[in-house]
């Protein structure tokens, strides 16, 4: 018997209709009701120019709503534990999947995380040292410098029965791995007493010089001057042992000044917990200086910088302590582990295996695994993040990333587009936020946002193919192709910069000259040692200005206008014109409107539910108090101020009734970074990674400094920008300045007056200066990996 088949193709099943993100109605941030369809299991990129709305809707839209669907299908009580999420402005958002968002954030600069922390390596290898290391020391833990040796014996009460308790004795004993020097953090801080007070002087005369510590009317003080512990009257240098340890190191305790009971604490602890548990780059710029003067860390001497015991150093495989181990560049652990031949812990190896390889996959071989973490830049981050992603079994989920190619050197570029699709090739839905046109190329569907920014953007300009994108008349279309040029004819440099010996990291004895009165360029591939050349061996002396990738720190209260110090000159303009005093202006001051506390919105938590933030009534928004606002500058109010564009605001103070010298300053320097569309009163934590960039630049430019560090400026660029920047760039150097610039972007290489190319390759194959002279030569050389890139660049 013949069994028929149907050769009708079956009708396509329910299920695989769903085939596509939609988002309709969208209007976070800038967007101006988004609709749009994203097809699923393809690479979609986001384009557009910087700040025209590609973050609100890649994160704060599609990934936003997706973290808040999966949190509540979690308990109510563990709902509790989670960050609440608002559901975004958005009317429809369907087909969503499960995303992970892989972004630029750096990771944290906690002292005790390392590259090794920060993945599952260091784990997987101390369990390999506990199980193979000789001699044997203990467990996993004793390979930790996160864990102290512990302990402890005495007396515990059992409970037995109905009422019979029993006194029992125990023992608790824990092998830990911790430097008991440097408690696991490698390095010890010493500080210098000569900065914190002039010992030829009493209290009473104001011995201290620590920043704020006035000896008439500051508390802190107070409390030295009446603790009883010392003698107010007597100069520091005639007190005795006792006096000199209670007031350097006495223990916390409570004392009685003027009638009020407050704590005495020495002067040591009191200064660590005062300055040196805050990061650094969070404080005031004056109490930052008196840190760094008083403040030294040294390599701990007793365990070398490895933040390991002794014990935990002893115990070692092949003559290889986990110390070694760590401090390796991962392609040669990686080659070292392969070695290891042990059936016990073959599933162990296979999986430490794989992690190491992906390193070297994603070309960060060059990394060790004791590399602090908050060194790593924001592309290095972002790579490190995407490493436990490369071998997962998951599919059919959607992946964000961020800027994957910031920090890749042009010949990079092309990995990550290998490891972009090959994600998509498993089943996965990959949407990238991207400007380079190298990635852009690879894209299934582009959506570019726009056309401008800011206010002016927040609508999608094009949906499509690449080769639409390239004929379909958007910024982005336009500036596709772009190239830029060498340029016919070079500055001539006005003296140079010496570098000499330098070996930070990787760098192999480097002796070099860098020019002055130029636009200089140092490139090589990602982990060459640019950075280490830059900011390692450049004295940061008197006149050079460092502006880098770190984050802008900021509240939701911070603005432009409040971070570039152009409040300042605002609020006092305001006050000289209505004979005030200058903190009314301020929405963090006096002049706050009393129901929000000037705030503008009133949040209102509501338990595990996502808080709701209001408009406050009374203010409507403004932040200031009604009285406040009755006066005027130029016929303007402070809050219409604070709501002007940095365009607007710039022909406001320029010239007329309105004119601020100071202010106006200020303004030019936003605009010439390409900052004009944003508003003054725009909150910090809503602008770009990009837009944050050229907001510190702009702070920066406004230095005394003859020479100009800057750390891949092109950063969150989009394609139309650069033009502008390089422009920037032009108008530094033709007003005196020397400008020093770490970059792989082929047109800023173009545009350069010298390049220094560091490499061959990354790690310990790099560290060398392989190329310094103008453009021109190195693309008629040809002979080095950034030669090559940047012939085929102008070639094109």
């Amino acid at each position: 018997m013949v069994t028929k088949r149907d050769t009708h193709s079956p009708a396509p099943h329910v299920a695989d209709s769903h085939d596509m993100i939609r988002v309709h109605g969208a209007r976070v941030n800038n967007l101006k009701d988004v609709s749009i369809e994203i097809p699923k299991r393809r690479l979609t990129v986001f384009t557009g120019v910087s700040g025209s709305g590609k973050s609100s809707l890649v994160f704060n839209t599609i990934a936003a709503e997706s973290q808040r669907l999966i949190n509540e299908t979690y308990s109510a009580f563990l709902q509790g534990f989670m960050p609440t999420l608002a559901r975004p402005e958005v009317d429809v958002l369907d087909g969503l999947t499960t995303v992970i968002t892989v972004d630029q954030q750096r990771m944290g600069v906690d002292p005790r995380s390392t590259v090794g922390t920060a993945t599952d390596a260091n784990a997987m290898l101390r369990i390999l040292f506990s199980r193979l290391g000789k001699p044997y020391i203990g467990p996993p833990s004793a390979y930790s410098f996160n864990t102290a040796s512990v302990r402890a014996s005495g007396g515990i009460t059992v409970d037995r029965g109905a009422a019979k308790t029993k006194t029992v004795k125990a023992t608790f004993n824990r092998t830990g791995g911790m430097c008991t020097r440097c408690e696991g953090r490698g390095a010890v801080s010493d500080i210098d007493l000569t900065q914190l007070y002039d010992d030829s002087k009493s209290l009473a005369e104001g011995a201290f010089t620590i920043p704020g510590w006035k000896s008439d009317s500051q508390w802190t003080v107070q409390v030295y001057a009446q603790s009883g512990f010392v003698d107010p009257d007597k100069p520091i240098r005639e007190y005795s042992k006792k006096e000199l340890r209670d007031f350097l190191y006495g223990e916390p305790v409570k004392v009685k000044v003027n009638g009020v009971n407050l704590t005495y604490e020495g002067l040591i602890p009191k200064i660590q917990k005062s300055f040196l548990s805050k990061d650094k780059e969070a404080l005031q710029p004056h109490i930052r200086a008196f840190v760094e003067r008083a403040v030294t860390f040294t390599t701990c001497p007793e365990c070398d910088g490895t933040r390991l015991s002794e014990g935990a150093r002893s115990s070692k495989i092949k003559r290889i302590s986990i110390a070694d181990a760590c401090a390796m560049e991962i392609r040669d652990l990686a080659k070292w582990i392969r070695g290891l031949d042990e059936p016990s812990v073959a599933p162990l190896l296979t999986a430490l295996q794989q992690t190491l390889d992906s390193f070297v996959e994603i070309g960060l071989g060059y990394l060790s695994l004791d590399r602090p973490s908050g060194t790593l830049s924001g592309g290095e981050a972002q790579r490190v993040k995407m490493i436990r992603h490369l071998g997962s079994s998951l599919t059919d989920v959607t992946y964000i990333f961020d800027e994957p190619t910031i920090g890749l050197h042009p010949h990079d570029i092309q990995r990550m587009n290998d490891l972009l699709l090959r994600l998509r090739d498993k089943g996965n839905t990959v949407l990238v936020v991207e400007h380079k046109p190298e990635t852009i190329a690879i894209a299934d569907h582009v959506v570019d946002l726009g056309p401008g920014a800011g206010t002016g953007g927040g609508t999608v300009c094009f949906e499509g193919t690449v080769e639409g994108l390239r004929t379909g008349g958007t910024v982005t279309g336009r500036h596709f192709d772009d190239r830029a040029t060498l340029k016919e004819s070079v500055r001539k440099p006005t003296g140079t910069l010496e570098i000499r010996g330098a070996s930070t990291h990787n760098l192999q004895g480097v002796d070099v000259d860098i020019p002055l009165g130029v636009l200089a360029v140092v490139t090589g591939v990602a982990g060459s040692g640019k950075s280490s050349l830059v900011h390692g061996s450049i004295p940061a002396g008197e006149g050079v200005v460092s502006v880098d990738q770190g984050a802008i720190r900021g509240s939701r209260r911070s603005n432009p206008a409040t971070y570039t110090g152009l409040l300042e000159p605002i609020r006092k303009a305001f006050a000289k014109a209505n004979g005030v005093k200058p903190a009314l202006f301020s929405a963090n001051s006096e002049g706050a409107c009393p129901t929000c506390n000037g705030a503008g919105v009133i949040y209102t938590d509501l338990g595990m539910m996502a808080g709701v933030a209001t408009t406050c009534e009374d203010c409507e928004g403004k932040r200031f108090d009604a009285s406040v606002l009755e006066y005027h500058f130029g016929g303007r109010d402070i809050s219409e101020v604070l709501a002007m564009s940095v365009t607007e605001a710039e022909e406001f103070f320029g010239a007329g009734d309105a004119r601020t010298p100071a202010a106006h300053a200020i303004l030019r320097r936003l605009a010439d970074v390409g900052l004009g569309y944003l508003s003054l009163g725009q909150p910090l934590t809503t602008l770009s990674g990009g837009e944050r960039q050229r907001l510190k630049l702009a702070t920066h430019m406004g230095e005394k400094g003859g020479v100009y560090v800057l750390d891949e400026p092109t950063a969150g660029l989009h394609l139309a920008d650069v033009e502008q920047l390089l422009g920037l760039l032009d108008r530094l150097v033709d007003s005196g300045k020397s400008v020093i610039v770490v970059e792989h972007h082929q047109a800023v290489m173009a545009h350069a007056d010298w390049i220094i190319d560091l490499g061959p390759g990354a790690g310990h194959d790099g560290g060398k200066i392989v190329f310094e002279g103008a453009p021109a030569d190195l693309v008629a050389a040809r002979f080095t990996l950034t030669g090559e890139h940047l012939a085929a660049y102008v070639g094109g």
